[in-house]
């Protein structure tokens, strides 16, 4: 599915919406299959003035084992008009969520069957319309559809599980400038003499599940390459074609290695991918084409900061892992999302070296590391919606579960299991013992506990490791103690892995076996090691808090054979402030090999914080690598004096990358500075590309929360709508409500922002619903409650909900209020200065009469 940034910082997490729900008690499990879907036809028209289709859906199927007298499909606010068929319905039934079609007399098993349905909608999820009403350029005039995990059925009717797969044909009539692109391969194009409009027919053959199905159309432009005989296309809207190469020059190289690695060849006819704007989300694998947001499209001006690798990688993979072989149900959505996230690393190992792909894996345990009150196993059933599972357990942790499968394994086992898996699976839907199995069959081993401790438990194990050195025995004493708790949801792990001694130019590995809460090693050594290193091949998910003397953690930091020992020396002397460690930090972050490490030795140096640590990272902006030079621009940012200042205004005086530009101009949110008001209006003026700087500026102003850029920036967001993103926008609004809802007079930026609720735009919409709770004036309520509902999937009912209770729950009093609170409290300080005199006196009297009567006695 939609690829989760790793940052998950996001790591751009997404909402999309699910249709099953329950409540968290409940297990969900796949649904019955009465029939067997065998192919599916959707012919749409969509009409990009009011942002309607008008549909007719053919669905050929048979009963599988019982005599069908009902089918139920799955449809979302369709306005159908008819229901036919080749067999006898006596009557069909339309809600809001689905069609009922009653067969007299009952469907026997196997018969052949097709009904066709013939509907229009205004689709509010599903399907998607980006115009120049709403906003968008109208040269980038395009439709386009996401459908898992259960949003499909808001443009056509159909069986909505992922247990159920056929084959597909998807027919769309536009004018005949646009371009269409659907699943499979196309068919036939042409002009309709009747409609004037192109009929392009798109054929998918080999069956999928149906939330793969897709459709692209509108105006845009393409660049094509081909892969052996696959070809491979590029699409872009029009106005964007000149960023495509550097999004996806390596699609080619992807294909090639993926297929060696994997060991199965592509799967389908060719391979599309398509941008959009606004997409939901970050990418998803459709079967042959994957729509990807506009967002992973970039300037050569970036540089290496941003790059469409880890995106593009992720949502090719799924076309084996996801498409070829798919999920039952969405309790194992891993299978999905894991293979997909492990095997974007693979390829930066391959492309970049293992160094990288070790460096993204350290980074992502980061994150995964500090979820330590989620408990949740990776195979989960008592979630409420589908969506609900694609969080960083079915990416991220599945990923990891997977690296260290194939530490385990080795790297040959791996891949021949691989391959066995999706052979034996092609083209159908799996659960996790599906690959379990296969495992087992090839090891000979059992990976029960593996799959038990890992995937159907939560959490990781928490290690307190320590070393002593008995000089006199020669013997090295490692102790390993799990110190998480254990209960029914996280296990006592039992985990191989390495220790690893290092003797001057002399290494040696031992195994360890840790299979209880704790235990103690000895190892004979020929003398005292400089280095040890526990999981030095790093193929363990733990949190392990490891204390080494300083001395062996610079020994380690010196280590350019071991790039996780670097970053572990790096997190351990971060949180020392001796000149000695600033003085190997600077070192590391002007010479290290790894860009991972240099950055992460910028940031060290941040922590650190002293003004050793400043003058270093002062030292260190010259940086060739931009992802470096970005760091310390923003690491500079984290120290509030003069110097850094005046090394940020250099910065966005010399700088030519935008990325880092915009690091610069956000690190302004901290000075009140004469020359920060004149800086950050500039920005907010400037032209860049997605209006990056811009947005930047406006960040800064929320940062410095100052009522002088209340007009400035209402000038900027009602002349300028357009440069910026939706979501840009929507969060300039929200910026503008915080430093205005403290105003006296809150009238113009309530108006300002009631003309953007009706906005045909549903980011800028939601967006100006929710500023309106963030500038807390109570005279927008009327306005809000408009919008208000209890839909929790429906976009603005939510932002409105939150508005409402915004405004509800501040406890901002209106301004007469607070000037006579003032009043009060400065009555009640004089007051208190007026007792405290008093209280003083008395004191003195106090103790001068008990002075006079110690005099006396």
């Amino acid at each position: 599915m939609i690829r989760i940034t790793r940052t998950i910082g996001c790591i751009f997490m997404f909402c999309l919406i699910g249709m099953a729900t329950a409540t968290a008690a409940e297990r969900q499990y796949a649904p019955d299959r009465k029939v067997d879907i065998l192919h599916i036809t959707i012919d749409v028209t969509p009409d990009f003035k009011s942002r309607t289709i008008v549909g007719t859906t053919t669905i050929k199927f048979a009963p599988i084992s019982r005599p069908l007298e009902e089918l139920k499909l799955d449809a979302s606010d369709l306005d159908v008009s008819s229901v036919t068929s080749n067999a006898e319905i006596e009557a069909f039934a339309v809600t809001d969520e689905d069609i009922t079609i009653t067969f007299d007399p009952a469907l026997r098993p196997g018969a052949k069957t097709a009904v066709t349905i013939v509907y229009e909608a205004e689709p509010k999820r599903g399907l998607y319309f980006r115009t120049a009403e709403m906003g968008y350029p109208e040269e980038d005039t395009h439709i386009f559809t996401q459908g898992e995990s259960h949003l499909a059925p808001n443009w056509y009717p159909n069986y909505d599980y992922p247990n159920e797969r056929s084959s597909s044909e998807v027919i769309c009539r536009v004018p005949p400038e646009m371009t269409v692109v659907s699943n499979g391969r196309l068919v036939s194009e042409e002009v309709d003499p009747e409609s004037g409009l192109k009929v392009a027919r798109w054929l998918q053959e080999e069956p999928h599940v149906n939330y793969l199905v897709a459709l692209v159309a509108g105006n845009f432009k393409k660049i094509e390459s081909k892969y052996r005989d696959i070809p491979i296309a590029f699409y872009t809207p029009a106005s964007l074609i000149e960023y495509a190469q550097n999004s996806f020059k390596d699609t080619a190289d992807m294909l090639k290695y993926y297929e060696k690695e994997i060991g199965v060849p592509y799967p389908w006819y060719q391979y599309n991918q398509a941008v959009v704007r606004d997409f939901v989300a970050g990418g998803m694998e459709n079967t042959t084409l994957t729509i990807l947001t506009e967002g992973t499209l970039h300037t050569d001006e970036s540089e290496n900061v941003r790059s469409s690798q880890s995106l593009v990688a992720h949502e090719l993979v799924h076309q084996w892992f996801g498409d070829y072989v798919t999920c039952k149900d969405w309790s194992h959505t891993w299978l999905n999302e894991g293979f997909a996230t492990y095997y974007e690393d693979l390829y930066d190992g391959h492309k970049n070296g293992r160094d990288s792909m070790l460096a993204g894996l350290y980074s992502t345990s980061a994150y995964l590391l500090r979820s330590r009150s989620e408990h949740k196993p990776i195979v989960y059933r008592q979630y409420r919606r589908a969506d609900e599972q694609f969080d960083y357990r079915t990416y991220s942790k599945a990923g990891w579960v997977l690296h260290m499968l194939r530490t385990e394994l080795g790297a040959e086992m791996f891949r021949k299991c691989v391959k066995a898996y999706l052979e034996r699976h092609a083209l159908s839907s799996v659960v996790t013992d599906d690959f379990r199995s296969v495992i087992e069959e090839f090891t000979g081993r059992s990976f029960d506990r593996f799959f038990d401790q890992w995937i159907h438990h939560g959490r990781h194990p928490d290690l307190k490791v320590s070393y002593d050195w008995s000089q006199k025995d020669k013997l090295a004493k490692i102790s390993v103690e799990q110190t998480h708790k254990v209960d029914e949801e996280v296990m006592l792990f039992h985990f191989q892995t390495k220790m690893r001694f290092m003797i001057e130019d002399k290494t040696i590995d031992r195994e360890i076996v840790v299979d209880s809460k704790q235990h103690d090693f000895y190892f004979a050594l020929p003398k005292e090691p400089n280095i040890v290193r526990f999981d030095p091949d790093y193929g363990l998910l733990a949190d392990i808090t490891f204390e080494k003397p300083t001395a062996m953690l610079q020994a380690q930091l010196e280590n350019a054979d071991d790039i996780i020992g670097r970053l572990r020396a790096i997190d351990a002397l971060k949180k020392k402030k001796d000149k000695k460690t600033v003085a190997a930090l600077k070192d590391v972050l002007n010479n290290d090999s790894s860009d991972r490490v240099r950055r992460n030795a910028s940031s060290a140096l941040r922590q650190i914080h002293t003004n050793e640590a400043f003058e270093a990272l002062a030292d260190s902006v010259r940086q060739p690598d931009a992802r470096v030079r970005q760091q310390v621009v923003a690491d500079l940012g984290g120290f509030y004096r003069p110097e850094s200042f005046r090394l940020t205004k250099r910065a966005l005086r010399k700088e030519k990358n935008p990325e880092i530009i915009a690091t610069a101009i956000r690190n302004l949110g901290q000075y009140h500075h004469k020359d920060t008001r004149r800086l950050v209006l500039d920005y907010l003026k400037s032209k860049s590309y997605r209006n990056s700087l811009a947005s930047a500026a406006v960040e800064v102003i929320r940062s410095l929360d100052d009522s002088f850029f209340i007009e400035p920036l209402r000038r900027t967001l009602a002349e300028n709508e357009r440069q910026f993103t939706s979501r840009g926008f929507a969060r300039a609004l929200d910026v503008l409500a915080h430093i205005s809802r403290d105003e006296q007079d809150r009238t113009k930026v309530r108006k300002f922002l009631t003309g953007y609720v009706n906005h045909p735009n549903s980011s800028i919409q939601s967006g100006a619903i929710r500023a309106l709770g963030t500038l807390g004036d109570p005279k927008a309520i009327a306005v809000i409650e408009t919008f208000s509902g209890d839909d929790p999937y429906d976009r603005t009912q939510r932002a409105a909900r939150d508005a409402l209770r915004a405004v509800r729950e501040k406890k901002q009093l209106v301004p007469d209020e607070i000037v006579r609170l003032r009043e009060t409290v400065d009555k009640l300080n004089k007051e208190t200065e007026k007792l405290r005199d008093e209280l003083d006196d008395i004191k003195s009297r106090l103790d001068a009469k008990e002075q006079g009567v110690q005099e006396k006695v």
